[in-house]
């Protein structure tokens, strides 16, 4: 049956933000495709691409056709299995340039907005997942839930660190953290963190194995870039 899936991630690239203009560049093939749920409603393209992105549902042909000739094709929910398979099967998302998986990483000292202080210089036997992102990164918004979740599954395990190095001063973060809960850890005025790693957009996401090295790392949102940091902090944690 997953044989006949149509695979979002080779219809459009993973979404992602440079901070000099703020302006998101996305890599679309087709944003007038038919796409119909389960209950036979047209869904629209923002509202069939969000559910994508959440990396819990599949798109396959209906081979059924509009009144024009266009094939549609239906927005499914993916079962586990069927879920594991999918991610598995499309392309890995897009490897940062700024950090080389398998590379030590270059530590740093950094001090969040609640004055906890974490030293990433040395292996200090955790996990650190590292967001780097801003308020007004699209990509970077939007994918905040999911990274909610992500904190969630992990929240009694002392070995996992969720760090967000914001490009945002902490007065703005603050604004913006009354209408939007972010559970990382957010490290504000981060474009100097940014500038040292020539991070080229967001978000970028790094994950740093147990003894230092970065297991993985990734530019943009892509439907499966949450898979991967999990999968990531799990193989990191083994």
């Amino acid at each position: 049956m997953l044989r006949n899936l149509i695979f979002i991630a080779l219809l459009f690239g993973a979404v992602f933000c440079h901070a000099q203009d703020n302006i998101p560049k996305k890599n679309v093939l087709n944003e007038q495709s038919v796409v119909r749920g389960e209950d036979g409603i047209v869904y629209p393209y923002n509202t069939w691409k969000k559910l994508m992105q959440t990396g819990k549902y599949g798109i396959k042909n209906r081979k059924t056709f509009t009144d024009s000739g266009e094939p549609e094709y239906l927005i499914y929910q993916l079962s586990t299995d069927q879920k594991s398979a999918y991610m598995d099967r499309i392309p890995k998302p897009r490897v940062s340039d700024s950090f080389r998986e398998g590379d030590l990483f270059n530590g740093l000292r950094v001090t969040d907005m609640n004055g906890n202080k974490y030293d990433l210089r040395d292996s200090t036997g955790k996990v650190f997942v590292i967001n780097f992102w801003f308020i007004n990164c699209p990509p970077c918004k939007s994918e905040i839930p999911q990274l909610n979740e992500l904190v969630a599954k992990y929240k009694d395990s002392k070995d996992v660190v969720f760090l967000a190095i914001a490009l945002d001063e902490k007065y703005e973060l603050k604004s913006f953290l009354k209408s939007t809960a972010f559970n990382y850890n957010i490290v504000d005025g981060g474009r100097y963190i940014a500038n040292k790693y020539d991070v080229k957009g967001y978000p970028t996401h790094v994950v740093v194995d147990k003894k230092g090295y970065i297991a993985f790392s990734t530019l943009g949102l892509a439907s499966n870039t949450i898979y991967w940091v999990e999968k990531s902090i799990n193989e990191s944690l083994k």
